[in-house]
């Protein structure tokens, strides 16, 4: 069991710095995922940015936050709110964000104590801290601006999924804009970030080093390999992540192959409905909400079945680790008219990617061969390295410190195009105090 002591096991400095701008990462400084920065002033004003786990095999966590009264949640994926209840049932802290990442905030934390419960991996906090920590939501619209203590805060679109926000922070010296998750490009869901001037950026370096495809050939790519699967006669196997993924897949079929007979299983049908409640959010809702009439929901067993002889089934778990994905791949597999369609990252150690690498998988406990053709598209909603380079350079910020990344392959190129366009680059370490002036 991971066990914290609140307060006392916290290596985080006691008392403010003397000047300048303090951050320390928990998490997610030199590695992806597991979010957690404190931000301080010489005033003692403190926030917290996130607090996520990354759902590895075992789970990575991040250090135990200090005392903290406030948290900003950028957006309701699992490694920025994932240790979000023990905060709150711990420090009593108030969590910030869009209406949206409040509302999914419920699926994400039930979804993730369940996995935490079936597959055995400790977590630092009970079901019933869920319930504290849906109490402790304070949401705020985009662009609509408050205050704590001297700094004032703002939250802007981020574009990667419906609900995600940039923070940006006026204190009483500078300007601070921290982006979470982003993409500057549009998404069938939502539209791209846009740059806002700040004297230190945050940035989230995940595909430092890495250009993404352009996304409308990448589109046709995709779109032309599900008609030929169709064609041949066989079914599409598309596991997605439920928030944003199966979404923006679902659209794209919608727009692209409306005469195919798609099915959608998982949880990201419970995702779809919430976006729908929040349409304001979404970059056009009446898309979605026409695309997900157009789509067959599975809700029975007997749907299940009938979703076996689909043209497309979209469904989760996105990394084939669980969920109807494996149910469906465990029937489909006999025939090698299938396909299995990846359109997100399969990290190590998942089925997924055990899957591409070696035929095989374990399903249901069971190494199983698969002998299906799969291929994988490039569907990310990260910015990718020059529309993180051209990001920072637009915001015009002296400092730019880059987290969220791997410091082995993704951070260097990053760094180095950076300070080349003229900005002080700061390379966290997880666990380590830096002070900006």
């Amino acid at each position: 069991m991971v066990l914290y002591s609140p307060g006392r096991t916290s290596t985080y400095p006691e008392e403010p710095p003397s000047s300048g701008l303090r951050f320390h990462c928990l998490g997610g400084g030199n590695e992806v995922g597991n979010v957690g920065i404190v931000l301080e002033d010489s005033e003692g004003t403190r926030l917290l940015l996130d607090y996520g786990l990354a759902p590895t095999s075992p789970p990575r966590y991040p250090a135990e936050a200090p005392y903290v009264g406030h948290a900003v949640i950028t957006h309701s994926h699992i490694d920025h709110l994932g240790m979000a209840p023990w905060l709150c049932a711990n420090h009593q802290t108030t969590l910030h964000g869009t209406a949206l990442t409040a509302s999914l905030s419920d699926m994400m934390w039930r979804d993730c104590y369940k996995v935490s419960s079936i597959e055995r991996y400790p977590l630092a906090w009970d079901k019933r801290d869920i319930d504290t920590a849906l109490n402790a939501w304070e949401t705020h619209e985009f662009n609509e601006p408050w205050d704590m203590g001297s700094w004032t805060l703002k939250l802007l679109p981020a574009g990667h999924i419906p609900g995600a926000a940039m923070l940006h922070i006026t204190t009483p010296t500078q300007t601070v804009l921290l982006t979470g998750d982003f993409d500057t490009r549009d998404s069938p869901l939502v539209s791209g970030a846009q740059p806002i001037k700040a004297d230190v950026l945050f940035v989230e370096g995940t595909y430092g080093g890495r250009n993404h495809p352009p996304k409308e050939d990448e589109i046709k790519r995709f779109i032309d390999a599900v008609q030929s699967v169709v064609d041949r006669g066989g079914t599409v196997l598309i596991p997605a992540f439920a928030n944003g993924r199966t979404q923006d897949v679902v659209m794209l079929l919608h727009r692209h192959l409306p005469h195919l007979d798609v099915h959608v299983d998982g949880m990201g049908k419970r995702v779809a409905r919430l976006q729908q409640e929040h349409h304001h959010v979404l970059r056009d809702g009446d898309e979605l909400t026409k695309a997900w009439k157009w789509c067959k929901r599975v809700g029975s067993k007997s749907d299940k079945k009938k979703a076996l002889n689909a043209d497309v089934i979209v469904t989760t778990s996105g990394m084939l680790e669980g969920g109807p994905s494996l149910w469906y791949l465990n029937r489909l597999r006999h025939d090698e008219q299938n396909a299995v369609f990846f359109t997100g990252y399969q990290a190590r150690d998942t089925g997924g990617r055990s899957f591409m690498e070696h035929g095989r998988l374990n399903i249901y406990g069971n190494p199983t061969d698969v002998p299906l053709k799969w291929e994988q598209f490039s569907f990310s909603t990260h910015a990718g390295h020059q529309e993180i380079v051209d990001f920072a350079r637009a915001c015009e910020a002296k400092h730019v410190v880059v987290y969220h990344t791997d410091a082995s392959h993704a951070r260097p190129p990053l760094v180095v195009d950076l300070e080349a366009a003229g900005h002080v680059v700061h390379q966290p370490e997880n666990g380590v105090s830096y002070i900006i002036e």
